[in-house]
């Protein structure tokens, strides 16, 4: 996208944010991530389908600090609801209704490019399963035809996972809300091209499907401090984490043995963490095998945003992996609070 490109899109979203003259919103009872008309009528099944390169790890020669094009979002969301402002874990489903939100985090900090894992897209897709993923504004500004695939996608649901992966809980407010924003305004400027590309195609009605900025937030690392909730909290932004570490050591332990991992914690209402991009080496085979379970135990997927709706949330102070304290190490592994470091 060019820089003239952007200035205008940018422009022409300012006056809709502001005169409302766009698309009506979408109903109010009614979660919409996108749509099957757009997806399909901006990419062929194969661009969707992607290639073995998409899986491509690298190293930059040098950390990439760029700022995005914009650096403070135009839309500003609504603060967070009380019962909503700490560190959301699960949710107590009424009438145990046996639901969980699969979330995959697509991570990427500053010295990487983190790639994509094309085989658990495609097979959310080709299963009709729905999922929510955190993506950083860096891995969108780097992946930015899948990140636009992902807003589309009546499936999927996006939420920040800040700028460069950064260590909330060792930054002061100035740094994490320039984590936060960037990343809130590099999706708004994908939201924009992809509007441009939908009009250009005729699909402009369908943007009326695609939230236009991010409504969900996820801590790098798990990691927070006192002020990190009440902040992210007044941004608008619910602190979503997980009841049970999907991956958990997946080094150490077969596709089996995983498997059985997630079986042995899971109850309604869970958040399972796993990840997207391509770090891990299982969950691309974990997540046919898990989702072939859950169903077999009569379990339904949806999105965060929809779990939310069935119960309250379970929620908790402090951020971890499976418990408390367990993530404090990696305040020492990687450099530039979290953002630098080694790929894994």
């Amino acid at each position: 996208m060019t820089s003239l490109r952007a200035c205008l899109l940018g422009l022409l979203t300012i006056l809709i944010f502001v005169s409302g003259c766009g698309s009506a919103p979408a109903p109010a009872d009614e979660e919409t991530f996108g749509s099957d008309k757009l997806l399909h009528g901006l990419w062929f099944d194969g661009q969707l389908a992607g290639a073995d390169s998409d899986t491509a790890r690298a190293v930059l020669p040098e950390p990439d600090l760029r700022p995005p094009l914009r650096t403070m979002p135009l839309r500003a969301l609504p603060p967070v609801p009380p019962e909503l402002q700490r560190i959301i874990t699960s949710v107590e489903p009424r009438g145990g209704r046996k639901v969980v939100a699969l979330t995959f985090d697509l991570c990427e900090r500053a010295p990487h490019l983190a790639g994509y894992r094309r085989e658990i897209f495609n097979f959310l897709r080709a299963n009709g399963v729905k999922a929510s993923f955190f993506a950083g504004g860096k891995w969108m500004r780097s992946h930015p035809e899948k990140a636009m695939q992902l807003m589309a996608d009546p499936l999927f649901e996006l939420g920040n996972h800040a700028w460069t992966h950064g260590n909330l809980a060792l930054m002061d407010e100035a740094e994490v809300r320039r984590q936060v924003d960037w990343t809130q305004a590099e999706y708004e400027l994908l939201y924009e091209e992809l509007g441009y590309r939908a009009r250009q195609r005729g699909l402009g009605a369908e943007m009326v499907r695609v939230p236009p900025s991010l409504g969900l937030m996820r801590l790098p690392y798990g990691r927070n401090n006192a002020q990190t909730a009440p902040l992210l909290a007044s941004m608008g932004l619910p602190l979503i984490q997980w009841s049970i570490e999907g991956e958990r050591d997946e080094l150490d332990h077969t596709v089996d043995e995983l498997v059985a991992w997630n079986l042995k914690n899971v109850k309604p209402g869970a958040i399972i963490l796993m990840h997207a991009n391509a770090v891990p080496h299982k969950t691309h085979l974990l997540v046919p095998r898990l989702v072939a379970a859950l169903r077999e135990r009569g379990y339904g997927f949806v999105t965060v945003s929809e779990l939310l709706r069935f119960g309250p949330a379970v929620t908790v102070d402090e951020g971890y992996f499976t418990m408390p304290g367990d993530n404090l190490y990696l305040d020492h592994l990687f450099g530039g609070k979290g953002t630098l470091g080694r790929v894994r």
